[in-house]
C-alpha cells in the first residue's frame, strides 16, 4: 500500500476533505505532529507523497521553532528527488524557502473566502476545479513568497501574486487552503480567535456566514483537484 505522511503544526488543521480522497486512492495515512515527533526521519523513511500543512507560525521562525528547520531540510530533498510533495500555506511557505526563494510578510494579512485568478498552466492542471468560475476558496495568511526558480506560477490573488507552483511534475504549493470543511473551520474560528480580533474587517460571525455560503462548492471542488493532481502522479510515475 501506498503511504502518505502529513505533517501537521496544528491539531485542527489538518487534511480535512482531502483525507477521504486519499484513503480511497489507496494511500496508508499517517500524521506526524510537528515539535514532537522527529520530521527529519522523514529523510531516511521517505513516504511515497509528503503533505505539509498550515499554521500560525512563520516559515522562518526555526530560532524559536527549530523544527522548521528539519522540515525545510526534507522538502529540499524531496523537491530535488522529485518526490511527490504537497504544500498547504505554511506548508508552500516551507517550498518556496526550500527551493531558495524569500518568504516576507504580504502587504496585508488574507484572511477569508475570495477566488482565484489562474495563470495558463493553472487553467491547464488540477486547478482548474478551484477556478473563479468553480469556487472561492479560503485564504487565512499573513506571508508570502516569491516564485521559486525553476517553479511555475499558477494562481494569483490581488494581495499575493504567488498563490500556488508547481514544481516539476511532482511538487504542488498551494497557499490558500483547498482542504477545509464547513464542520472543520468552526476549531478555527476557536484556534485563531486572537487573530481575528485583531484583524480590521474580519469576524468570526462573517467568516462563518461566507463559510456557510462557499464551503460547500469548496469541498467538492478541492476533491476533484486532489483527485486529478493524484491521477497526473500516477500518469507521471
Amino acid at each position: 500500500m501506498k503511504t502518505v505522511v502529513a505533517v501537521r503544526h496544528v491539531a485542527f488543521e489538518d487534511l480535512g476533505s482531502f483525507a477521504p480522497v486519499l484513503e480511497e486512492a489507496g494511500y496508508a495515512l499517517r500524521y506526524l505532529e510537528a515539535g514532537v515527533d522527529d520530521v527529519s526521519a522523514l529523510a531516511a523513511e521517505p513516504p511515497d507523497l509528503l503533505v505539509v500543512l498550515g499554521g500560525p507560525i512563520g516559515a522562518g521562525d526555526e530560532e524559536d521553532y527549530p523544527f522548521l528547520a528539519q522540515e525545510r531540510a526534507v522538502l529540499a530533498q524531496r523537491l530535488a528527488q522529485s518526490r511527490p510533495t504537497l504544500g498547504i500555506c505554511l506548508g508552500a511557505q516551507l517550498m518556496a524557502r526550500a527551493l531558495g526563494a524569500r518568504v516576507y510578510a504580504a502587504t496585508r494579512k488574507e484572511i477569508g473566502w475570495s477566488t482565484l485568478s489562474l495563470t495558463a498552466a493553472g487553467q491547464a492542471g488540477c486547478l482548474a476545479e478551484l477556478g473563479p468560475d468553480r469556487t472561492p476558496v479560503l485564504h487565512w495568511h499573513g506571508d508570502t513568497f516569491d516564485l521559486p526558480a525553476g517553479a511555475e506560477r499558477l494562481a494569483s490573488t490581488e494581495v499575493c501574486p504567488n498563490q500556488a507552483f508547481r514544481y516539476g511534475r511532482h511538487a504542488l504549493a498551494l497557499q490558500f487552503h483547498p482542504e477545509v470543511t464547513e464542520h472543520g473551520l468552526e476549531r478555527w474560528f476557536i484556534g485563531h480567535a486572537c487573530e481575528i480580533a485583531a484583524t480590521e474587517g474580519i469576524t468570526v460571525e462573517r467568516l462563518r456566514r461566507d463559510t456557510r455560503r462557499w464551503a460547500p462548492a469548496l469541498e467538492r471542488c478541492g476533491r476533484r483537484c486532489l483527485q486529478r493532481w493524484l491521477q497526473d502522479l500516477e500518469a507521471t510515475c
